[in-house]
Parts: C-alpha cells; sequence; structure tokens
C-alpha cells in the first residue's frame, strides 16, 4: 500500500475558489476562522495524517479488532497510540464548540478534517466521526446539566459516543425497535434490550463511552412516534465528573465484516443498564435525525475520502507497472501511458474533484443556515442543504465504489491479491452506500420530502442558479465551449425530469419512486459538473500554481466524457414501476424449465 500523500492543495483551492468559504469566514463567530489560518490548520492536519494515522490503515484490515473472552474489545495496533495523539492534538475538537472547549471552527473546516483523516483510515476516523454525531443530538437536545457532564470530555475525544439505532428485526425501520425503557423512581430509566450494528460500541481507545440510545417507554405510541433518545453510559459519571461503577451494557459480539475490520462493529446488550433521558419521552427521533443528518454528509465524504486513497495507489502503481509497449514507444512502457489506463486515472482524478467541491459547498451552506445573521439567508441555505445532502450521501458512496473498483483495475490481477492493498479500499468503502440511511432511502428522501419544498420551487431554483453560469463560459472562449455546450445540455434534463418528477409525484409515487435513484444521479453528475466548470474559469489567471492548471483539462473531461451520461438515464427515471412489478416473486425466482422428451 503507498503512502498516503494528502490532497490539502486541492482542499484549499475549492475552499477558495469554488464554494464560496470566504462568505462562511465572515459569518459571525468565525472570524478567527479566515482560509490563511485554515490553510495552516489543513496543513498540519494533512502531515498528522500521513506520519500517524495512515500507516494503521494496514494493520487494522489484517488484525482487525477483537473480543476477548473477558467482554472486552482490542483494535488493532496502533489504534490506540494513534487515537491519543489525535486527541493530544485536538483535531477532533476543531469544529466543536468553543464552550465546551473546541476550536469553534466552522464545519465545512471540520468535514476537510474528516475527509483527511477518512483517507488515512476509514476505519479509526468511525470513531471520532460518531462522537461528534452524538455531540450534536446532546448540543442540540440535552439539559443543561447532561452538556456539562459529558461534552467537555467528548468534545476532546477524551471520551466517545455512539449511536444505538439498529435491532436485528428493525434496521431501516427503526420505528420496529424493542428496546424497552423503563422509568424508575428516580428518574432515570432502566434499558433493556440488543442493539446490533454498533460502530465502536466498545473499544480500548477511550476510558468511558457514551452511547445514546433509542428504545420505547412501556406505554409509548406504536411506531417511530413512540421512540425516546437516552444516555446511557458505559461507566455511570460521579457527581465530582469521574468514572462510578460499570453499566449494565456489554459487547457480546464483534462483527466479521466485508471491510473496515479496524473498526470494532458490536452487539451490544442492555440489562436493565441506567438510562438518562434526553428532552422528551418520544422525541426519539427527532433527535436520531440531528445524528443521522450530520452523518450522512460525512459518509458521502467517506466515498470521497477512500477513493482518493485508492486513487493515489492506482496512480503509483501505473507508473512503476512496465507492461507491453505503447505506442510510438522503443521500449516496454509503464501502463499509464496507455490510454485506457489513462482514462481510469482521469476519471478517478475528475470525479473526486467534484465529489470534493460537492462535500464542501454542501458544509458550506450548513454553516451559513446555522450561523447567518439574515432569517431569510438561512432558510434559504437550509433548504440547499436539505436537497444536497441526499445528493452527497447517494453519490459520492456510488461514485466510491466505482472508483475504488476503478484503481483496482488498473493493478490488474495484482489488485485481486490481498498483500497489494488495492482490494482493501473496495471493501472498506462498500459499507458507504449501505449505512446511515442506505442510498436508495437517500432517493426516496429527494424526490418524496426534498423535491416538493415550495412546491418544487426550491429545486429549480437551485437549477436556475447554476445556470448563471452560462455567460461567463461563453466569454470565456473556444477552449470552454465543450464544457459549455454539455452543462447546458445536461441542465436541461435535471430540469425536464425534475418536471416530470413533480408532475407524477402525487398520482403515481410508486413511478417517482422507481426513478429516484437515477434521478439522484443525474443531480450528481449536474452539480458535479457545474462545480468542475467553476474551478476552471476560476483557475485563469493562475498558471503558475499547479492545481490550477489541471482544472481545465478536468473540467472538459468531467463534460464531455462523465457528465453525458445524465442524458442517457432519462429513460430509467421516467419509464414508471409497471415493469417493476410485473413479475410475482415466484416468477422473479422462476428458472427456465425444459420439456422433457420421451
Amino acid at each position: 500500500m503507498s503512502e498516503f500523500r494528502p490532497p490539502v492543495a486541492d482542499l484549499t483551492f475549492a475552499l477558495e475558489h469554488v464554494v464560496g468559504y470566504d462568505d462562511v469566514a465572515q459569518l459571525p463567530g468565525f472570524e478567527h476562522a479566515d482560509l490563511d489560518t485554515v490553510t495552516e490548520i489543513l496543513d498540519e492536519v494533512g502531515a498528522f495524517m500521513a506520519e500517524v494515522v495512515a500507516p494503521t490503515n494496514r494493520a487494522g484490515d489484517v488484525e482487525g479488532s477483537r473480543l476477548n473472552p473477558d467482554g472486552t474489545v482490542t483494535t488493532p495496533a496502533g489504534f490506540k497510540q494513534a487515537y491519543a495523539a489525535f486527541v493530544d492534538a485536538g483535531w477532533g475538537s476543531v469544529p466543536l464548540p468553543e464552550e465546551f472547549g473546541g476550536g469553534g471552527f466552522p464545519r465545512t473546516v471540520g468535514l476537510a478534517i474528516q475527509e483527511l483523516t477518512m483517507s488515512a483510515n476509514m476505519a479509526f476516523a468511525l470513531a471520532p466521526l460518531l462522537t461528534q454525531g452524538a455531540i450534536e443530538a446532546l448540543l442540540n437536545y440535552g439539559d443543561d446539566e447532561q452538556k456539562q457532564r459529558y461534552l467537555p470530555k467528548m468534545v476532546t475525544g477524551e471520551w466517545a459516543g455512539t449511536m444505538n439505532l439498529t435491532e436485528p428485526h428493525a434496521g431501516s425501520d427503526v420505528g420496529a425497535l424493542t428496546t424497552k425503557a423503563v422509568k424508575r423512581d428516580d428518574g432515570t430509566y432502566g434499558i433493556t434490550g440488543q442493539k446490533i450494528f454498533i460502530t465502536f460500541g466498545d473499544h480500548d481507545l477511550s476510558d468511558q463511552i457514551v452511547h445514546l440510545v433509542l428504545a420505547r417507554t412501556p406505554d409509548a405510541p406504536a411506531g417511530t412516534k413512540g421512540i425516546s433518545c437516552f444516555i446511557v453510559p458505559k461507566f455511570l459519571v460521579n457527581d465530582d465528573g469521574s468514572l462510578g461503577e460499570r453499566n449494565g451494557v456489554h459487547a457480546v459480539g464483534v462483527e466479521h465484516k466485508m471491510g473496515i475490520h479496524g473498526s470494532p462493529t458490536c452487539v451490544l446488550s442492555y440489562e436493565d443498564a441506567t438510562g438518562y433521558l434526553i428532552g422528551d419521552e418520544n422525541l426519539g427521533m427527532r433527535i436520531m435525525f440531528v445524528m443521522m443528518n450530520s452523518a450522512r454528509l460525512s459518509v458521502g465524504t467517506q466515498g470521497l475520502a477512500v477513493a482518493e486513497r485508492a486513487y493515489q495507489q492506482s496512480l503509483d502503481y501505473a507508473t512503476e507497472r512496465i507492461q507491453g509497449r505503447a505506442n510510438g514507444a522503443t521500449q516496454d512502457s509503464p501502463i499509464i501511458d496507455f490510454p485506457d489506463v489513462r482514462r481510469m486515472l482521469m476519471t478517478q482524478k475528475a470525479s473526486i474533484a467534484a465529489l470534493r467541491r460537492m462535500m464542501l459547498l454542501n458544509a458550506v451552506q450548513v454553516d451559513i443556515s446555522t450561523h447567518h445573521p439574515d432569517a431569510a439567508t438561512r432558510a434559504r441555505a437550509d433548504e440547499i442543504v436539505g436537497l444536497l445532502t441526499p445528493v452527497c450521501k447517494s453519490f459520492g458512496t456510488d461514485l466510491g465504489n466505482e472508483l475504488t473498483s476503478l484503481a483496482l483495475q488498473i493493478h490488474g490481477g495484482m489488485g485481486f491479491i490481498e498483500e497489494t492493498g488495492a482490494a482493501q479500499h473496495v471493501r472498506d468503502v462498500r459499507i458507504a452506500a449501505i449505512y446511515e440511511g442506505t442510498n436508495g432511502i437517500q432517493a426516496a428522501d429527494l424526490v418524496g420530502r426534498k423535491l416538493p419544498v415550495r412546491g418544487g420551487a426550491s429545486a429549480l431554483e437551485f437549477i436556475a442558479s447554476m445556470r448563471e453560469l452560462d455567460d461567463e463560459l461563453a466569454a470565456a472562449g473556444d477552449e470552454f465551449a465543450s464544457i459549455r455546450a454539455q452543462l447546458n445540455a445536461q441542465l436541461d434534463t435535471l430540469e425536464q425530469t425534475t418536471a416530470w418528477m413533480l408532475r407524477t409525484g402525487a398520482a403515481d409515487p410508486n413511478s417517482v419512486l422507481a426513478g429516484s435513484t437515477p434521478y439522484l444521479r443525474i443531480w450528481g453528475l449536474v452539480v458535479g459538473g457545474w462545480l468542475m466548470a467553476k474551478s476552471a474559469l476560476a483557475a485563469r489567471g493562475l498558471d503558475d500554481d499547479g492545481i490550477a492548471e489541471a482544472q481545465l483539462p478536468l473540467a472538459r473531461f468531467y463534460a464531455e466524457q462523465l457528465l453525458p451520461a445524465a442524458s442517457g438515464l432519462v429513460g430509467a427515471v421516467t419509464a414508471g414501476s409497471r415493469d417493476l412489478y410485473a413479475l410475482d416473486a415466484d416468477a422473479l425466482g422462476d428458472v427456465v424449465r425444459r420439456t422433457a422428451r420421451v
């Protein structure tokens, strides 16, 4: 596995020239987060991840986390030391509130740090990622006593956090969960049940783990309306803040997974464990969505991050691997000289650049939605966040699967051999399209909840804002002609399919859902093309910048070879649901039968 090279230069280029970070740095409370300061932070984070975290990636995959006979969980070699250094450096606390010991930097900066961490080691990065989700839930819904008791050490990373949603019979259908919460005389609750797929549900990285657990009180309404959320710490906390006796929550299994072996994905058993209600009873779904909406953008960034690591490795391999003789060569050539390998490398690089800009744009809008002094501006930014989040999560993780597969393909047969490390990227990133709401759920959210906002006006206004780039592209000359032509054509595609969705939705919701996944991909392709065009335009006049020089060819490649795929999805978007239900379950499982001949 090749060494990790942090893509800080492209991150800072995107922040400065493409996604409007200057608007964030001018928001109240972010005066200290100017771009120069952020660039210095990202340089330091990148160096830390390359030197401290990235070397643990291979050991994490080979060794994995394990459940010991005494019920404790041990993470792979190097994880504990790397995490201690991560906490000492304070990288996880950078985007968290100063009130509880954080750096008070924007979410945008936190997402850039997450990308670098996840590229270095996705499995390791899940520990601080889940802690941040738990922190945001407590910030939004915890009472003052809960915040003071738990947040300072969670913000530093000394204490970790988890989200406990899934049960063996209740995956995406959270409303079917049966974990019980029985109120005690002292106001606490006894939590009893089993949770599965709990990322870093137990481990040796921190002394304390603060579980946020969804459970149902005895008289709660059925379904999602009857779910409450509880703090269930691994150790009870004494009045002086020290750790007390062990709570009734234990790991009874660590899942044997396809990838992210270094992350202990636990089965947790709650046996009358002491829990503390967050907010009021039956608010669990609302609190859960605070955690999940934060996590969804981070998960989309996982697709980008692992794709970046896989791309770097495939580029190194293509440069070093001598195989055959390229056209015009007088001796055997490195495979990077062959056009199809170049196509795969450019597909990776252009797609990664588009994804990075998309994730950062979403994060910028998150910061504007929470910190802008004007209520109308906050409201519009919140609409854009709602629109972009399912696209970022799904498109980012779908491309994570596709791009890591391309990286493996460049390795040829060696990619299929575990020792090269190329296969690990494919295996690690595969989970990202599944968790925090599978990508089909994201597509349903896009067409069912986000597209109908203001009768479709919210989405159409965003499409119109992308069209505003046309005059600048027209004035940029022949070098930008194909970018302009393809972007306009596929904006038409997006607008037409959006109109079909809005027209069809109320009358035939199954047809809308049937086309939701290809429709979401059109959104991803077009937003990516628009952002790449913005990058190329911004790069003019910056010829002495190596990153800037790459923007026009990358944008043109994206426009000419990747963006046209959007028009090919129209049929799938608008086909309706008839043929999806034409075969019943028996027919779907039937095989061709041959008439016996006598």
